[in-house]
């Protein structure tokens, strides 16, 4: 294949991967260009871009090179325990970088297999960081509250950089859970009263933020219509942990109450949330 073709070939995948154009245009363009006995780019490019060919055609290198990492990544996972705090977190942070590296890289190229690292490098974060809260003995719940705000932080950059809706949205979702956990621990006594108070004005706040957001970035104009949909039902949730004390018939009502009122709003407002969220 001469390099016009592939150049072109190399087009047609990046129309297809952005979804400039509809999947059954780019394989008419690609059965055009591809000889017949040819493998489409598209079609088999298998899981971080490792096809069927690129195993057979594999050079032993790249095996031992391979055996040697998977080698060293178990050695390192049978042994976490026995090493010192900072060479924990070294190695933690070691393979972060990897995984959210070579997500970062494969974005353009794999969308797919980039969203799985990312996503695989997100929530071990949160994990390594309580486990090794708890192989140290640092259990306060103030701690860890205090790592699943940092956490969520993170979460919320990589979702912008990534433009990746549910990054984003679980970033602030934690973010939600860490301000649920402020309120219960601050509050002397909660009733109905104070808790649709701080919850209801907040889910206002972040629909407005989305409206506010959505002619620039339809993304998080997404994101934050949607954590405002999440928050609207938190003193319901709240009150489902703490039945007893607020009542099962209170707490159905007010979810019916919550219910019928959200479907409302959504219905007479169908026409312009639409516009920027669908």
């Amino acid at each position: 294949m001469d390099d016009k073709k592939k150049t072109i070939i190399r087009e047609i995948e990046h129309w297809r991967r952005s979804k400039l154009l509809p999947e059954q245009y780019c394989d008419f363009l690609l059965n055009i260009y591809l000889e017949d006995n040819q493998e489409k780019p598209g079609s088999s490019g298998g899981l971080f871009g490792i096809t069927a060919s690129k195993i057979s055609d594999s050079n032993w290198k790249i095996w031992v090179l391979g055996l040697v990492v998977a080698c060293a990544f178990s050695f390192t996972v049978l042994h976490f325990n026995a090493f010192q705090l900072p060479m924990q977190i070294g190695v933690s942070l070691l393979f972060l970088a990897c995984c959210y590296g070579y997500g970062g890289y494969k974005r353009e190229k794999d969308p797919m297999g980039s969203q799985i690292l990312i996503g695989m490098a997100s929530l071990f974060l949160l994990f390594i960081g309580v486990y090794l809260m708890k192989l140290h003995g640092m259990q306060s719940s103030v701690f860890v509250v205090t790592y699943v705000f940092l956490c969520s932080l993170v979460w919320i950059a990589t979702g912008l950089l990534a433009r990746h809706v549910p990054y984003h949205l679980g970033g602030w979702v934690s973010l939600v859970f860490c301000y649920g956990w402020l309120l219960h621990y601050q509050l002397d006594s909660i009733s109905w009263v104070t808790l649709e108070l701080s919850w209801v004005p907040l889910s206002i706040l972040f629909c407005w933020m989305g409206w506010m957001v959505h002619e620039k970035s339809r993304h998080m104009g997404l994101v934050f219509f949607l954590l405002s949909l999440i928050v609207w039902y938190m003193p319901e949730l709240y009150g489902m942990l703490y039945a007893e004390q607020y009542g099962e018939m209170t707490l159905q009502w007010m979810l019916l109450v919550k219910i019928v009122t959200e479907a409302s709003l959504l219905f007479v407002w169908r026409k312009k949330w639409t516009e920027w969220v669908v």
